[in-house]
């Protein structure tokens, strides 16, 4: 078992806790949790990843009312969508990533990464959204890109109902937030890629997401990853 434990922790690149290794290991055999915790312990096999949080930015112009109030369930796929922008200071420039979160499952169904932070970024990764299904609403922070007239009328236009948090309250939008900050945790700053190229930067993240949609198990979702979470209920 220490041998398979090791190989997990390693496949993972010590992303994952005693607990999720656990789960992983139970989808083929019976396993204390308690024992897994000992031998990762042991062999100084942890849990290396540290989240790094930031304060949201943007100024507000027209805001939409909260109609999540932190209720981040959904009961069905593109129901109740999040979105944010994050910066990503790794690389030979200043990069952002927007993604949009389905909180059906935690699964990242959009994303874009750019050099600047404006209105054609947000629309770009909102071009994104094909065959959205009726009642589905979008949830975002008071920045300005999603404020700005043009983003307000696309997201209208597509037959999305818009929702904003309350001003200097990150919490609104937990989920997408916690996201990016996973992201960067379980990536640049666990891999300790803190200075590098443009391109890495870029190709991090795409490896990233995919791995967090189709392989990265989340206890929530019965020890499943979105994708599989998706597929096995729907």
């Amino acid at each position: 078992m220490e041998r398979q434990i090791g190989h997990l922790c390693h496949a993972h690149k010590f992303r994952y806790s005693y607990r999720k290794i656990t789960a992983l290991l139970r989808q083929k055999i019976g396993v204390n949790h308690k024992s897994v915790q000992r031998i990762m312990q042991k062999y100084g096999w942890p849990c290396h990843v540290k989240v790094k949080k930031r304060k949201p930015t943007g100024q507000p112009c027209y805001i939409a009312l909260n109609l999540f109030n932190r209720d981040f369930m959904a009961t069905a796929p593109l129901q109740k969508l999040v979105t944010d922008i994050t910066y990503l200071p790794f690389g030979q420039k200043q990069l952002y990533l927007s993604s949009i979160q389905d909180l059906y499952n935690g699964e990242i169904i959009a994303y874009s990464i750019s050099e600047r932070q404006d209105t054609d970024f947000v629309l770009h990764i909102l071009a994104q959204l094909n065959h959205v299904p009726e009642g589905c609403t979008l949830h975002s922070d008071q920045g300005s890109v999603y404020t700005s007239y043009r983003y307000q009328q696309a997201v209208k236009g597509k037959g999305i109902t818009m929702s904003m948090s309350r001003k200097d309250t990150p919490a609104d939008n937990a989920p997408i937030k916690s996201f990016h900050s996973v992201l960067t945790s379980e990536t640049f700053y666990l891999d300790n890629l803190k200075r590098t190229t443009t391109a890495i930067v870029e190709q991090t993240v795409k490896d990233y997401i995919n791995y967090y949609n189709y392989i990265r198990i989340q206890t929530k979702l019965n020890n499943q990853s979105p994708v599989q979470y998706r597929q096995l209920v729907g």
